[in-house]
């Protein structure tokens, strides 16, 4: 089994965005011009601060901050909707690249026998419909935790539960990856091992307050890691 910080791993539960798919800047551009046409300002910076919400929280917190009551339901539907409809237009309908080195990773986890889980906040399904393809033999549909299985996203600890109660693993059996600091509140408060990799624009130090226990500058970083523990 691979080992890190002498624990045994057996299962590896990915966040989506940020780090298995380059998909952060799309989803930025994204949110942006959906919120911007709905009456609500949304910036780049605020994608990546919110990075790990489900995309109905990312917009009630939004609309509660601009006019300070909860945003309607057919609101969050419409803001919803345009996202997706943006984001499947800057892309192309085309996936994002991989995130330089994540294929190596899930790879060397997979030989050594140690279960690829993705945990994320995501409802885009043009995304979530391609990961078990896009990681073909590596990650199976039912290691797939996404905003369609809980009722609260991430900072909230419940979709890292999720993952480690389905697992049937201990919990220093399992470990996180994620990139977002909302992530790594949610996979600390969860009483998971987190391991960053900051592949956005946001400084470390915003990890490292969340509770990072390791903070990586590339998944070639994290992996090289792994084989050394």
């Amino acid at each position: 089994m691979c080992k890190c910080e002498n624990r045994k791993i057996k299962a590896v539960f990915f966040d989506q965005d940020g780090v298995l798919f380059n998909s952060m800047p799309f989803h930025a551009k994204s949110w942006e011009l959906a919120m911007t046409e709905n009456g609500m300002p949304f910036s780049a910076e605020q994608t990546y601060r919110n990075e790990g919400r489900t995309g109905a929280s990312v917009i009630q917190e939004n609309y509660r901050a601009i006019y300070g009551v909860d945003a309607p339901q057919e609101v969050i539907e419409a803001v919803y909707s345009a996202k997706s409809d943006h984001f499947n237009r800057l892309t192309g309908g085309k996936l994002p690249d991989l995130i330089p080195g994540v294929r190596d990773l899930l790879t060397f986890l997979h030989q050594h026998g140690i279960q690829c889980w993705v945990v994320t906040g995501s409802g885009q399904r043009s995304l979530l419909n391609n990961l078990c393809t896009t990681f073909e033999g590596i990650i199976k549909p039912d290691h797939i935790i996404s905003a369609f299985d809980v009722q609260h996203g991430k900072p909230h600890p419940e979709p890292y539960l999720k993952a480690w109660e389905r697992s049937g693993f201990r919990k220093e059996e399992c470990m996180v990856v994620e990139n977002a600091p909302l992530g790594t509140r949610a996979g600390k408060a969860a009483g998971l091992f987190v391991a960053a990799v900051n592949t956005g624009p946001l400084p470390d130090s915003d990890l490292t307050a969340e509770g990072a226990d390791r903070v990586f500058p590339s998944m070639h970083a994290l992996l090289e890691w792994l084989q050394q523990n």
